[in-house]
């Protein structure tokens, strides 16, 4: 029976030999561990021997099956590591491959207007302030020297909220808060006020490549005891040559607005041509950039100032108008579509 019991040990090894895998090991594991198995064969023979051969010859079955149980789990642990392994290979991830290419933000074209407007005036004494665009009628338009059913206010429709609240036409709103506060705190009443507004201002138009019912907006004023009409050229002649180049010439030409008397449409020399005359300028010379003038008494009084001790000048800039010149863009759509090819041109400015 010790031969047998050998022979059962043989068998076995021998058919592990060649096994691959874990489904082979299985059937093997039912031949040599199961019910039917040779070693339980043997043991039942057991009880055909005498009690001194039973105890040797139990101890050897014994023995026989913890080989057996011992190899088969050492190869089921080799084919399972193995069969582990040969998943993740084909699950491997490849981590020389680029990642997510994450595009790097760069600043929009009219906040880098915005900004160097802001530099140009901080300069020079200007604070910068941000107004509100929800605003009331009283501000917007009654205290700026439009009153209710005026009929220049036509020139300005915009969207209304109810009857006494407005998006803002302008940011010229501000300049009348800012008057009105300073009329409010007389320790102010004699010193010099100088403000820059800026932000979104809203009207009633048709969109088209150079106009849109939205866009962006900034707005100056100084108030003081003694300043002139010579003050406002400088300053706007100023400003022109820092953003465009020293070469820049301006023109003023009378005009009208409501909140300033006398009131000026400002011209610089076409950037494009050199004042000689092209498609840009419309072959004048001259491109349109901004509104300005004197603060009118009207609006000195609305506010609670004294126009006799008291003088202002103001003007307003559309940011697009700034942008299409300095950046040579044609449509003004193209600030507001979100197109990263677009948005990519001005990675180097401003930084």
């Amino acid at each position: 029976m010790i031969n047998k019991i050998k022979d059962v040990i043989k068998n076995f090894n021998d058919n592990i030999k060649n096994l691959k895998n874990n489904k082979q090991l299985e059937e093997i594991k039912k031949i040599y561990t199961g019910r039917n198995s040779p070693l339980n064969e043997l043991a039942q023979k057991l009880r055909e021997v005498s009690n001194e051969e039973k105890k040797h010859l139990g101890f050897e079955i014994n023995e026989a099956k913890s080989i057996i149980f011992k190899k088969i789990n050492d190869l089921n642990e080799q084919f399972y590591f193995f069969e582990l392994k040969e998943q993740l290979e084909q699950e491997k991830i490849d981590l020389s491959l680029p990642g997510m290419n994450f595009k790097s933000g760069t600043k929009h074209p009219l906040n880098l207007v915005i900004e160097e407007i802001s530099d140009i005036f901080k300069e020079i004494g200007y604070e910068m302030i941000a107004g509100t665009e929800y605003e009331t009628d009283e501000f917007c338009f009654q205290k700026l020297n439009l009153p209710l059913n005026h009929p220049a206010r036509d020139m300005q429709d915009t969207f209304y909220i109810d009857e006494t609240s407005v998006l803002r036409t302008h940011c010229t709103n501000v300049t009348a808060r800012m008057l009105t506060q300073l009329a409010k705190d007389k320790r102010l009443n004699k010193k010099n006020l100088a403000v820059i507004s800026y932000g979104n201002v809203y009207r009633r138009d048709d969109d088209d490549a150079t106009h849109s019912h939205q866009f962006m907006q900034i707005d100056g004023f100084a108030v003081g005891e003694k300043i002139s009409f010579a003050n406002l050229k400088w300053i706007l002649e100023y400003m022109c040559k820092r953003l465009f180049s020293q070469e820049i010439k301006i023109r003023m030409r009378p005009s009208y607005f409501p909140f300033t008397e006398p009131s000026v449409e400002v011209d610089i020399s076409c950037i494009s041509c050199k004042n000689q005359g092209c498609n840009i300028c419309k072959f004048t010379g001259w491109i349109e950039i901004l509104g300005a003038g004197m603060i009118a008494p009207e609006v000195m009084e609305l506010n609670g100032l004294n126009h006799k001790e008291n003088s202002g000048l103001a003007f307003g800039i559309g940011v697009e108008r700034v942008a299409m010149l300095k950046f040579g863009i044609k449509n003004i759509r193209d600030f507001y579509e979100n197109d990263i090819r677009f948005l990519q041109q001005f990675k180097f400015f401003g930084n």
